[in-house]
């Protein structure tokens, strides 16, 4: 059952967060990020813009986007695995996007592995369309990158 998210609950990360989304991308992603490096994306409010969701429990997900003149590129989102299908990665590609509009930016794209359907579906759902492929983009396992893209 999908719950809708209040935009309330979505804030921009700031520093403290880092080590929470370190945690949070050694559960989800072969190769995480240290603490210093998301540190740095955080400190970066001219090229990066990283969100994170927060209930009482503490952070749920977290989303970031790399953005160059007018184009948008979603780098990461993440959803611990206990608050996936509750509308957390929804939530926070939809404050990006609105982030994205306010930076007049013309597109948010990104990759995703083919072989992971629901976040295929998610990315669909909210309007993404597929772009492209890159060959062998990713490895453990080695798969390709399928591109998605939306026009804001």
């Amino acid at each position: 059952m999908t719950q809708s998210i209040n935009i309330a609950e979505i804030a921009k990360a700031v520093p403290e967060d880092a080590g929470e989304i370190a945690r949070l991308e050694a559960v989800c992603f072969p190769h995480p990020r240290s603490e210093a490096a998301l540190l740095s994306e955080i400190r970066q409010p001219d090229r990066y813009v990283l969100v994170v969701l927060k209930s009482y429990k503490g952070l749920e997900g977290y989303a970031g986007m790399e953005y160059v003149l007018d184009e948008g590129y979603i780098t990461d989102v993440a959803v611990f695995p206990d608050r996936r299908r509750c509308g957390v990665g929804q939530g926070l590609l939809r404050e990006l996007e609105r982030r994205g509009r306010l930076l007049r930016l013309r597109f948010l794209t990104l990759e995703v592995r083919p072989s992971n359907l629901a976040a295929v579906r998610l990315y669909i759902s909210l309007g993404y369309e597929e772009a492209g492929r890159r060959r062998g983009f990713y490895t453990d396992p080695r798969e390709d990158a399928l591109l998605m893209t939306k026009y804001l």
